[in-house]
């Protein structure tokens, strides 16, 4: 890979890292510290995801008008200010209001990272996007994962830990990031909202929404693992960076599992028989935590929701781009950030109600039987390609 990618790839995984110290501690910090509700606290991330989807139409829209380059340090400029007097400042209200801000910052971001991604290595293909998308990951695994550790001594060094990296970001991407601007090209990314909402081929359209109703669950699924789950470990007395742990073993499997995911690939090579398996190990990872009550059964339970996640993760972009009519790659990509962010916006707040109101076990009930929704829209999903099959060849 050319050297200005890996400086975005290193770029993406500090940023992504400093936010994942806070968002999956949210819950444990408003339920267990300031004594909120877990509704109230899913509520409080499901805007702070609100705000991220305004960002990716804000960020798409500066970058058209003034470039990747300005783009990504007006997204980090909000970041950071808000990160920075988080650090003194973090009762409830300031708290709150901050989290939405830097979900806000962080929105615009997105658009302007992938864009330079496939832009300055335009011969790389998706190996581009995958590259932004494995960068993502770590950051997400590593962030939380040392999260906890640092949350054990005092919640107070999160926010610390959370700004020193953000500031990091904002000096790479100043530094280095701007010769990158001469090789952008505007259309490698769009977000929905980018690229307008008129609809160029229907049948390739429905087909998309079908793969996004299954996506749309399993997003509502996992964000469980950084709610719900995350206050329930704290409720059975496992320590904070146990848990944490739990995000260790999800990023060192990611990252180990590859070479095992490319060998399973070339067997398994339909990525909706990829989403199946993955699926299926995800149902099985909630059926297995319904009776969990150790560190070492949410342990277990994080091995098989990551060996689910490899599977459905990456498959999901790639049916989304073989989807994509001609000049459309985008908009269906953007499409797709959008259903994940949906996802982790609807998650917290539908998990928390449950919790309040019932209990963890009932929450575990219900996402079982919602991820057989995913295995439908696959099968609905199959039907909309042949139907895209004989139109394509009657057409030819």
């Amino acid at each position: 890979m050319p050297k200005q990618v890996w400086i975005l790839i290193i770029a993406t995984s500090i940023n992504v890292t400093g936010a994942s110290f806070i968002w999956p501690l949210n819950t444990i910090y408003m339920h267990n510290e300031l004594g909120e509700s877990l509704t109230f606290a899913g509520l409080i991330l499901m805007f702070n995801q609100g705000a991220a989807i305004v960002g990716n139409l804000v960020g798409g829209t500066l970058f058209d008008k003034i470039g990747g380059y300005r783009t990504i340090l007006s997204g980090g400029a909000l970041t950071l200010i808000s990160a920075v007097v988080l650090t003194q400042f973090h009762s409830l209200v300031p708290y709150s209001i901050l989290l939405i801000v830097m979900g806000l910052g962080s929105g615009v971001i997105v658009p302007a990272m992938f864009a330079m991604a496939t832009s300055v290595w335009p011969e790389g293909g998706r190996r581009s996007f995958n590259a932004i998308y494995v960068a993502q990951n770590v950051g997400v695994a590593l962030g939380a994962s040392l999260g906890g550790f640092v949350a054990y001594y005092s919640f107070s060094y999160i926010f610390w830990a959370n700004a020193s990296l953000f500031i990091l970001f904002y000096i790479i991407v100043f530094f280095t990031f701007k010769p990158m601007e001469k090789k952008v090209d505007a259309n490698a990314y769009s977000t929905v909202f980018s690229k307008g909402l008129a609809i160029k081929n229907k049948k390739s359209f429905l087909a998309l929404g079908f793969l996004s109703i299954g996506f749309f669950i399993a997003w509502v699924a996992y964000t469980q693992w950084q709610t719900t789950i995350a206050s329930y470990t704290q409720d059975l007395g496992i320590p904070i960076d146990r848990y944490s742990v739990l995000w260790t073993i999800n990023g060192a499997m990611i990252i180990a599992g590859q070479p095992l995911m490319k060998l399973i690939t070339r067997w398994i090579t339909s990525p909706k028989m990829q989403i199946v398996v993955g699926n299926t190990i995800f149902l099985g990872s909630f059926i297995y935590i319904l009776k969990a009550e150790s560190f070492a059964d949410f342990a277990t339970g994080m091995v098989i929701l990551t060996f689910g996640e490899m599977f459905v993760w990456p498959a999901v972009p790639t049916i989304a781009g073989n989807l994509a009519p001609k000049g459309r790659t985008g908009f269906y990509q953007g499409i797709i950030n959008s259903v994940a962010t949906a996802g982790k916006m609807t998650g917290p707040a539908f998990g928390g109600l449950i919790v309040d109101y019932f209990s963890i076990q009932v929450l575990f009930g219900i996402l079982a039987l919602l991820l057989l929704l995913p295995f439908l829209s696959v099968y609905l999903l199959s039907l909309a390609e042949k139907r895209i099959e004989v139109a394509s060849e009657s057409a030819g």
